[in-house]
């Protein structure tokens, strides 16, 4: 069955710190009732591969129905949670309950990890 809503999950590394890059997309169009949810299974499916870090970061376009799930989510799983400004050429610290990053503070750039 086809989804409204698309995640997949890889690892980079923004400086010397492992973080996990939740890349998000839309799939089959639908209305945001159907896009919550499905990406909530979405990221759910994704966060049973990559359960939790320091850092997550997101990137991609979505609803902001869509947006405050996949962030919810991921605030209880990592330390900071990013967003992809692309204007800034940067991520957006969101969310931390960490020390090492602030609300606010601009991330970048990711790099791959093997």
């Amino acid at each position: 069955m086809a989804s409204s809503f698309e995640v997949t999950v890889t690892a980079v590394s923004i400086g010397d710190v492992r973080a996990a890059r939740f890349i998000v997309g839309f799939g089959q169009p639908a209305e945001n009732t159907a896009i919550v949810r499905d990406a909530a299974a979405a990221m759910d499916t994704a966060l049973e591969v990559e359960g939790g870090g320091p850092l997550a970061l997101i990137y991609g376009p979505a609803s902001l129905p869509a947006m405050a799930v996949i962030i919810h989510r991921l605030g209880h799983r990592f330390g900071a949670v990013g967003v992809w400004d692309p204007k800034l050429d940067r991520y957006v610290v969101a969310i931390s309950h960490s020390p090492d990053y602030s609300v606010g503070q601009a991330l970048g750039p990711e790099k791959e990890r093997r």
